[in-house]
């Protein structure tokens, strides 16, 4: 039988006080999936897809491939192609569909959504923010990565499931990050990995779960996390700044150093730039493979 990652189930709380929040998963910083967190917002009765048609089908998105690697010929971050929301919403029912919204404010772009959701008190510091909202099709993927601002995410799913694969920071030194990003290699399947061309994976232990719609997951400071739409659906997170000092350390790293370098090299050394960080994530853990 084929050789599959280690990943333990992530746990799972149908309710939970804001005291055991904080004490069994926050300060070990541990992640869980809540599964009835918020049933008391107008968003959990309301939100599907044909409600968003209906209020934003008019409003041209963005969308990106998750089939293109990064390359040079796209800025970091910068969409493959623009539709109106209801021909999007179209082409998801039509079947799977590797276009994927990412990192959208239809919130702003439709104010009266903001009345459908409010701001969990569960502990954290919640930050005051307009949130954006995450689509994909069947089978579409996001690769694996952290978030430039390490924070506490609370990802709140609607409308169908997707499997979302986890790793703590501790197992960094398994996953062939990319240097100067917050990827890994993107040609490493986390559900399906080539032993034989990563083998320091084998050595990687994650956690992974399903949500569907109404479901909370909470991933911690720095988590490395891999997200596939088993059927077409949308996103929501909320974030608390990192509560660690080194965490929020590299967080300002990140947001005033990292991207700002990464970008300039790009535009200095183009594609080449690109191939080498792919060619160094192999190089930097096959000369730590003695330590593993």
């Amino acid at each position: 039988m084929k050789e599959r990652l280690e990943l333990a189930e992530i746990p799972r709380e149908k309710k939970i006080s804001k005291n055991d929040f904080l004490e069994r998963y926050v300060k070990p910083q541990k992640p869980v999936v809540i599964e009835q967190l918020i049933e008391d917002w107008p968003a959990y009765t309301k939100w599907n897809l044909e409600y968003i048609r209906e209020v934003a089908g008019d409003k041209t998105v963005p969308l990106f491939d998750g089939t293109k690697a990064i390359s040079s010929k796209y800025k970091f971050n910068e969409p493959h192609l623009h539709m109106k929301m209801s021909e999007y919403i179209d082409l998801l029912r039509k079947g799977p569909t590797s276009y994927r919204i990412f990192l959208y404010h239809l919130l702003r772009e439709v104010p009266e959504l903001q009345n459908d959701f409010n701001f969990p008190k569960i502990g954290l510091r919640i930050l005051k923010q307009i949130p954006m909202l995450f689509f994909g099709g069947e089978n579409s993927k996001v690769f694996m990565h952290y978030d430039i601002d390490y924070a506490n995410i609370l990802h709140f799913h609607f409308h169908g499931s997707k499997r979302c694969i986890l790793f703590p920071p501790s197992e960094t030194k398994y996953l062939y990050k990319v240097p100067h990003a917050l990827i890994t290699r993107e040609d490493i399947d986390f559900m399906n990995p080539d032993f034989d061309q990563f083998p320091a994976l084998k050595q990687a232990k994650g956690m992974v779960t399903e949500i569907v719609h109404g479901e909370t997951l909470y991933m911690p400071e720095g988590y490395w996390h891999q997200m596939t739409y088993l059927t077409p659906g949308f996103s929501m997170s909320l974030r608390a700044a990192p509560r660690n000092l080194e965490n929020l350390s590299k967080a300002m790293y990140n947001l005033f150093f990292m991207r700002h370098f990464d970008n300039a090299m790009r535009r200095w050394k183009g594609q080449k730039w690109i191939d080498y960080k792919n060619e160094q994530a192999v190089k930097r853990v096959d000369k730590r493979a003695d330590t593993f």
